[in-house]
């Protein structure tokens, strides 16, 4: 499992200072790509390949707000792994306690938007991401 931190700031908030629901996605993303870029997977390599990650599916629960100013742990590790597609389970934490779970469904597509096989090397590094 991977984690990173993140702080809430006022433009994460709505007008009472809770995190806006939309925010939380971005948290979700910042945690996907510290995960891959910590697994040596280089997208910027991998778009040059022609290949690229799309979000195809994305399953949330919010459990609790969080607000101005609070630190988030981002925990993610991957559910499952497919041949041009992979499901990252990733947690919203606060202080140990969960404010969202989700389900995020990653694809491979090319440049041209068909989908494409995630190269061999990458889906192994995401499989040896799975569990707990």
């Amino acid at each position: 499992m991977h984690q990173i931190s993140v702080r809430v700031y006022y433009e994460d908030t709505d007008f009472g200072g809770v995190v806006y629901y939309a925010n939380y996605l971005k948290f979700l993303e910042r945690g996907r790509t510290e995960a891959l870029r910590d697994l040596g997977v280089d997208q910027i390599a991998l778009k040059e390949a022609g290949t690229v990650f799309v979000v195809r599916r994305v399953e949330a629960d919010y459990i609790a707000p969080a607000r101005f100013d609070d630190v988030l742990v981002v925990e993610t590790r991957a559910d499952w792994v497919k041949g041009a597609s992979a499901c990252m389970a990733q947690r919203i934490l606060r202080d140990g306690h969960v404010l969202l779970d989700a389900k995020i469904t990653i694809a491979a597509m090319t440049l041209e938007g068909r989908p494409t096989r995630l190269p061999a090397n990458v889906r192994a590094r995401l499989a040896a991401m799975g569990g707990d």
